[in-house]
């Protein structure tokens, strides 16, 4: 299959292989409204074949910036790629930022009605020369690694814009869907990963994943003095996935400058491998804890690089329960792109230790969320939810994910909802 070219001839092999992703209806109407849709994400999350399976970008033209060809073209001479089409898809389009301001005059030329949508494997976001050519042109989307119910072929639940809508669910048991949690935590939600069946060949993959990224994608964004620091940084990190970041200790405690520390995080962050949630204070003279808090995009990655691959030994653990925490904000990321207006994420937490895990704002609305890895909540269990309900009486619900089968209410607001509801997998009872 060429590397430019319009793609109509999809093997069957790669069809039967494909599963939908969640963000399809929404990424199909941004295209009709905006002349430059941007999808970014971590490698290997799904993005190539997101674009060549779904319409209508099936049918655009493809060009990836990975065909070096296709690389010396696009910074000498871009504008011949696209040359008598007006819809295109431009994959990997990090590796030449510049690329952007031959895209900025193609769409500024009102004569043509040519559509863009520009994906990669760095959050162009956080890439400023991006972000400028591109700003008032752009919708922003992120390609995650992919949520349980999505694995499965399900569409994606009602439960959060329900809860926005004040709409609570109704208490009963709930149908677990097949298969172990802790398998899910220590494989991963990567495409790929989802052909594989035995934990060593999940161990491997990301051996190989891991290694992918620290010689191939560091080093095309930024020089790093040694790949074994950066390597030793992600191991540090992943131990502290759902923890407020605190950047001085992390220094002290591997031995490295905070201002490396600081830059290797931003690298991580415009990898799409790392997310920064930070803290939810609506009242600004409250003594909110502004650190932000970090996750990883995928719970494997972070049992890998943590030197968990046994579910026995994961639950022994105290990263267990930080892992769920990562599982879900992962389905929570995923869920909240479909909203519209897009709702943001936060955690809350005071000075004094209150806390929730998660905020979900949406314009006036709150949802307040706590997570909790076991299947019998409990009443102590949404203390922090009760204070924040004290503190926010405005909330519209506050929910306790947990990894049983039950809805069960713990507050006339606050509901205990099993996490595989969030995941899109799972039908309630009475």
């Amino acid at each position: 299959m060429d590397i430019i070219h319009d793609v109509n001839d999809i093997h069957s092999e790669r069809e039967l292989q494909y599963r939908p992703r969640w963000i399809a209806p929404a990424v199909q109407a941004a295209v009709s409204d905006h002349p430059v849709v941007v999808l970014s994400g971590a490698r290997q999350v799904g993005k190539s074949t997101f674009l060549q399976h779904e319409a209508p970008f099936s049918g655009w033209r493809y060009i990836t910036l990975d065909d070096l060809d296709v690389l010396r073209q696009a910074r000498n001479d871009p504008s011949p790629l696209w040359a008598g089409v007006e819809q295109v898809v431009l994959d990997e389009v990090q590796r030449v930022p510049e690329l952007l301001s031959a895209v900025k005059v193609a769409v500024d030329q009102r004569r043509r009605k040519v559509r863009f949508i520009l994906s990669g494997s760095a959050n162009l976001l956080l890439m400023r020369q991006v972000s400028e050519s591109l700003a008032g042109r752009a919708l922003y989307f992120s390609m995650l690694p992919m949520a349980l119910g999505e694995m499965h072929g399900r569409s994606a639940p009602d439960l959060l814009l329900n809860l926005l809508q004040g709409k609570m669910p109704t208490e009963g048991r709930t149908e677990r869907p097949s298969g172990e949690l802790s398998a899910l935590m220590l494989r991963g939600c990567m495409p790929p990963l989802l052909a594989l069946s035995q934990p060593q060949m999940w161990i491997r993959w990301w051996e190989g994943y891991v290694m992918t990224y620290l010689e191939r994608d560091l080093r095309r964004l930024s020089q790093i003095e040694a790949l074994s620091d950066f390597r030793r940084l992600m191991q540090v990190l992943a131990l502290r996935s759902g923890q407020v970041l605190n950047q001085t200790e992390v220094a002290r405690d591997i031995g490295m400058s905070q201002p490396t520390v600081h830059r290797y995080i931003n690298l991580l962050e415009t990898t799409s491998l790392l997310e920064r949630l930070p803290a939810f204070a609506r009242n600004r003279t409250k003594r909110i804890m502004k650190s932000p808090k970090i996750y990883w995009i995928d719970p494997g990655l972070v049992a890998y690089l943590s030197g968990h691959h046994e579910a026995e030994a994961l639950y022994a653990s105290r990263e267990a329960g930080a892992m769920f925490e990562t599982l879900v904000f992962l389905h929570l990321r995923a869920l909240t792109q479909l909203l519209v207006p897009r709702p943001h994420l936060y955690y809350w937490r005071t000075v004094t230790g209150k806390e929730t895990d998660f905020v979900i704002e949406q314009g006036r609305r709150l949802i307040a969320v706590e997570v909790k890895l076991g299947t019998s909540p409990r009443y102590a269990d949404a203390a922090g939810l009760r204070v924040f309900l004290d503190e926010y009486p405005e909330t519209a619900a506050g929910i306790l994910i947990h990894s049983g089968d039950k809805v069960q209410y713990l507050h006339e607001k606050i509901v205990a909802v099993p996490w595989h509801l969030l995941a899109g997998e799972g039908t309630s009872g009475q």
